[in-house]
């Protein structure tokens, strides 16, 4: 049990669980055992302009959304993201920086998860590289897409950081 050390009277006792820990969130109601997972994502950027993919997914599918994945048990950030980014896209990328990481917690069915996404931005080994479908099943295409004039919907994480005013081409 936790006490407080001004007064010592026991925390737990005197408080629930939301009022003893106000940052941690009410227990959710899951089906089965919903663990937080770890994404990469990638802003391969190009002069003003992101590389987007419709998303054929549960999750925000139809959405525009970044190229990216799970991290693999040892993998680096950098690594992930140049192995994302290559599976999906057939690009090869440099010049990888960690550029913040937020936490998503997506409640509605069918599949209620929670992912720690870690935001990475990258530059072409070959500006003259043209992106491919590699993966048909999961993206109906990539594009690139001016920073000012994105496509609508965005994937929801992409679209709050959009919405907050985050520009992944400041440092």
């Amino acid at each position: 049990m936790f006490q407080s050390i001004k007064n010592k009277t026991p925390l737990l006792k005197s408080k629930s669980r939301q009022e003893a820990f106000p940052l941690r969130p009410k227990k959710m109601e899951t089906v089965g055992e919903a663990t937080p997972r770890v994404a990469v994502v990638v802003f391969v950027v190009k002069g003003n302009s992101v590389l987007l993919g419709k998303r054929r997914s549960s999750i925000g599918d139809s959405t525009f959304a970044l190229p990216g994945g799970h991290l693999e048990f040892g993998e680096s950030f950098e690594g992930c993201a140049a192995r994302e980014v290559m599976e999906e896209t057939g690009l090869e990328i440099e010049k990888m920086k960690l550029l913040t990481v937020t936490n998503n917690v997506f409640k509605e069915a069918p599949k209620p998860s929670h992912y720690v996404t870690v935001f990475m931005r990258a530059t072409l080994v070959d500006p003259n590289q043209d992106p491919e479908n590699m993966e048909p099943e999961k993206c109906e295409g990539w594009d690139w897409y001016d920073w000012l004039n994105l496509p609508t919907p965005l994937f929801w994480p992409l679209e709050k950081m959009v919405n907050s005013g985050f520009n992944p081409f400041s440092d």
